[in-house]
């Protein structure tokens, strides 16, 4: 089975550096234009089902790749990028003058740190491997798209490369981009990440908030 894991488009809260979590912001146009160019590199290759995170920015993208492709989106809410609790809507200034203490904490403690209201880095990695096994599984022998979200997808790829947790940082994961990962005989491994070559060279963002996890 074949994973083609898409990360949305870039949203206004991308380019304002404010933390999503599981909160939203509409794609700017700069990400609707990155969600049609992977719609059509998309159009040119075979697969059999298409899979959104229950966000907007994940689901206006992935709405646009199956108008294009001829697929129906079908909702997974176990695709959701991480619960980030009370620092949700915020940049890290922000986080860092309203609550000092567990920013610090966030920042020292990292991979097992619960943000109050929210998730752990652990959770959501758990979270990954758990929900696009259980998608591989109904998938054997296919090829299936997920458009995701960026923390959700550094996740699983240290979850898949045996990275130590928190060290994903190291590798850029732009808006708009194209990663393959392969499930063959209850394993996983990575075919390519980061792709954004669909994008012909027009600028697309990393996505630093993730950095501290």
């Amino acid at each position: 089975m074949k994973l083609i894991a898409i990360r949305h488009g870039e949203t206004e809260w991308n380019t304002k550096g404010r933390e999503m979590g599981q909160l939203d912001s509409p794609l700017t146009a700069q990400g609707g234009r990155q969600a049609h160019a992977v719609a059509r590199r998309l159009s040119r290759l075979s697969f059999d089902a298409l899979y959104s995170s229950d966000l907007g920015r994940a689901v206006t993208t992935a709405e646009i790749i199956g108008a294009r492709c001829g697929k129906q989106v079908r909702i997974d809410e176990g695709l959701r990028e991480r619960h980030m609790g009370i620092f949700q809507g915020l940049t890290v200034a922000e986080m860092r003058e309203r609550f000092p203490m567990e920013r610090q904490d966030y920042e020292r403690v990292g991979f097992e740190y619960v943000i109050p209201g929210g998730e752990s880095a652990r959770q959501r990695l758990e979270r990954s491997v758990r929900v696009l096994t259980t998608i591989a599984e109904r998938h054997q022998q296919e090829v299936v798209v997920a458009v995701t979200h960026g923390g959700f997808l550094m996740g699983f790829f240290e979850a898949v490369l045996g990275i130590p947790p928190g060290n994903g940082w190291r590798f850029k994961r732009y808006n708009g981009s194209f990663s393959v990962f392969e499930y063959s005989s209850g394993r996983w491994c990575l075919e390519v990440w980061n792709d954004i070559s669909h994008l012909d060279g027009a600028e697309t963002l990393d996505d630093p908030t993730i950095r501290a996890n």
